[in-house]
């Protein structure tokens, strides 16, 4: 791949964010107005989007408490997040088993905050060719060290997909 193209490819997830938790709304989003939201900030992902059913059936698998009024919460929305972006390189099981460790390890805030920062660290560092500096697990806990393992193998993943656009 010649200098333009991989700069193309850097500069597709350049802007890339997601909002902080406290800038996720907690007055309650309606269906529409939830998958509409998390689109939006998942778009330069490329194949990452959420659908209504999804969320649906999300709700019945008991990944997400079903929404209250037909609303779904700030905490909700996080974790819709964390399913999205998680589901390019993890079967749902897997992606249940792990919300099940961060959520007896974290609260939702902290591990969100976590999930992003290092999700936005590691997709700048595999999208500008820089080397993943090691991962010092010598005074981690295991479920930080399978966490940075999943962020890792899905900005790999995402990266690989823009890539085979490219072509």
């Amino acid at each position: 791949m010649d200098e333009k193209s991989q700069k193309t490819i850097a500069d597709s997830i350049k802007n890339f964010t997601l909002p902080s938790y406290k800038e996720i709304p907690n007055v309650g989003l309606y269906l529409e107005q939830t998958v509409k939201y998390l689109n939006e900030y998942l778009e330069p992902l490329g194949d990452v989007t959420i659908t209504n059913s999804m969320i649906s059936n999300y709700v019945k698998k008991k990944l997400i408490d079903s929404p209250i009024k037909k609303q779904y919460s700030r905490d909700q929305i996080v974790i819709l997040f964390f399913i999205a972006i998680s589901k390019v390189v993890l079967s749902l099981e897997d992606i249940n088993k792990l919300l099940s460790v961060q959520a007896d390890t974290h609260n939702v805030q902290e591990s969100y905050e976590y999930f992003c920062s290092e999700l936005i660290d590691i997709l700048n560092k595999v999208f500008s060719r820089q080397k993943l500096s090691e991962f010092d697990s010598s005074n981690e806990p295991e479920e930080k060290i399978m966490l940075q393992n999943v962020i890792t193998a899905i900005a790999n993943k995402i990266y690989l997909d823009k890539y085979f656009e490219m072509l």
